[in-house]
């Protein structure tokens, strides 16, 4: 399994999500467990067009942690 560090950002009315390891990985939820839902879905997502386009996957991150901004 891979596991990228998820850098969470609240913003007014909603968490703005990051994926440093993904630079193109970018979502949003309204509360944190849907900002992650989210995240994972992208990250998902995204590792999947790679593998259609035969693209190498990024690194393992060997890190799980999710990181709030003020």
């Amino acid at each position: 399994m891979r596991r990228y560090t998820i850098i969470l950002t609240p913003e007014d009315d909603a968490y703005l999500v990051g994926v440093p390891a993904l630079p193109n990985v970018h979502t949003y939820g309204r509360s944190v467990d849907e900002a992650l839902a989210n995240a994972q879905e992208a990250i998902e997502l995204y590792l999947e067009v790679l593998r259609d386009e035969g693209s190498p996957l990024p690194e393992d991150i060997q890190t799980a942690t999710v990181e709030v901004a003020a």
